[in-house]
């Protein structure tokens, strides 16, 4: 059929071209076989769908996150209203924005025409916004950790929340006036004439990635550095693992770009694989590193700051950092963050003069775990540390 269709069209019968022999398809055949796998991937599509091959590699993973997190939500919600902090609040509040917004871009690729203008923009202005949120998320962190760890207050949350979004904004507004007016010409489909979405190009990539990579190594040996003797930083391993997860990752990234916009094909394939890890696994990452040890805790108590926090005042910018009082006297929850390799009890001091009301004590605890508290455990919890009875009660007599 097709030999005769062919001797049909030399002969002038037959002017229009061959279609595909994909049952319900009018598409032209198109030659897919010859462009990069590399380049291939993200664009391929299942047959008789929209649905992009990359977006579910990208979707999948999410997908799941988010399950769990449904599944546990009911415990980490338990545990945020247990803890006086906003700052285990703020990181989950990230985490969640951040999956929800990429399982949302991924839905809305797979259901818009790219090939028509409307359906490319909105993929790409949606492609920039789960960038700016994961950008954000993976700076505040780091941030906080450096700059304000030790003021765990909303107003300085706040200001750190400001500062990163300042940042990212900044990076994305580059990054979307690159991909609208000028594409990189390497991400553009001869065949289905569309540009895919290019990260801002090559060389805003290759320079971006170049820069984070300075940035976090340096925070990354800032311990072996003098500096360390006038910055209070964090000394909790998984934080250093988590920048130095970004350090390769950038740096794989400032690689394979750099290798594309000199026109190796096969930087391509590095860039696709270091944009799959950091747009599947930073989330978990970040959940990982600085929130599933605190969800984890069943008992003792959940961390409380002894120093009292008081919003939009000057207090915020008195507060003693640790270099200048001890450990002791300032235990907060960014403390358990980015401090301590282990849950602190936050109803003992550790100079032990000052008790500690046993039933003050108690409403500390996490919601699941003081179900069977009663006033015979708060008398013996009060003889056992020494707690003064008040005057003329009779006196506690241990059975």
């Amino acid at each position: 059929m097709l030999i005769a269709d062919k001797e049909m069209m030399a002969d002038g019968l037959i002017s229009t071209p061959i279609t595909s022999v994909i049952p319900n398809t009018t598409r032209p055949i198109e030659p897919i076989l010859d462009e990069h796998f590399c380049k291939l991937i993200l664009y391929l599509e299942f047959p008789n769908t929209r649905i992009h091959i990359w977006d579910l590699i990208i979707l999948v993973p999410n997908f799941l996150f988010l399950l769990f997190l449904m599944l546990r939500f009911n415990r980490a919600r338990l545990k945020l209203r247990a803890t006086s902090s906003p700052i285990f609040l703020t990181f989950y509040g990230l985490v969640v924005m951040s999956v929800i917004i990429s399982i949302v871009r991924c839905a809305v690729s797979m259901t818009v025409n790219a090939s028509v203008v409307v359906g490319s923009t909105t993929d790409k202005v949606l492609w920039i916004t789960v960038r700016f949120f994961l950008l954000a998320m993976e700076i505040s962190v780091v941030v906080f950790g450096l700059a304000c760890g030790h003021l765990d207050s909303r107003s300085s949350i706040r200001h750190v929340l400001l500062a990163t979004s300042f940042i990212s904004l900044a990076f994305s507004i580059s990054q979307g006036y690159l991909e609208m007016f000028a594409p990189d010409v390497s991400f553009h489909i001869d065949s289905r004439n569309y540009d895919l979405f290019g990260h801002g190009g090559m060389l805003f990539w290759f320079i971006s990635s170049i820069v984070f990579t300075v940035v976090y190594l340096i925070i990354l040996i800032l311990p072996w550095t003098r500096l360390r003797e006038r910055l209070t930083l964090p000394i909790k391993p998984s934080f250093y693992l988590y920048i130095l997860f970004l350090v390769l990752l950038n740096l794989a990234q400032s690689v394979g770009s750099g290798l594309f916009f000199y026109g190796l094909d096969e930087g391509l394939c590095v860039v696709d694989v270091t944009t799959c890890i950091y747009f599947t696994l930073l989330t978990p990452l970040v959940y990982h590193t600085f929130l599933s040890e605190f969800f984890g805790v069943s008992q003792p108590s959940i961390m409380f700051s002894y120093k009292a926090q008081v919003d939009d005042t000057m207090e915020d910018d008195t507060v003693s950092l640790p270099h200048q009082q001890s450990f002791s006297s300032l235990k907060t929850d960014s403390d358990y963050i980015y401090q301590n390799n282990s849950v602190y009890d936050s109803t003992q001091f550790d100079n032990g003069t000052t008790p500690i009301n046993p039933l003050y004590a108690a409403s500390l605890q996490s919601p699941d775990s003081i179900t069977g508290y009663s006033i015979d455990s708060a008398q013996s919890v009060e003889v056992g540390q020494g707690y003064q009875q008040p005057y003329g009660a009779p006196p506690y007599v241990h059975q």
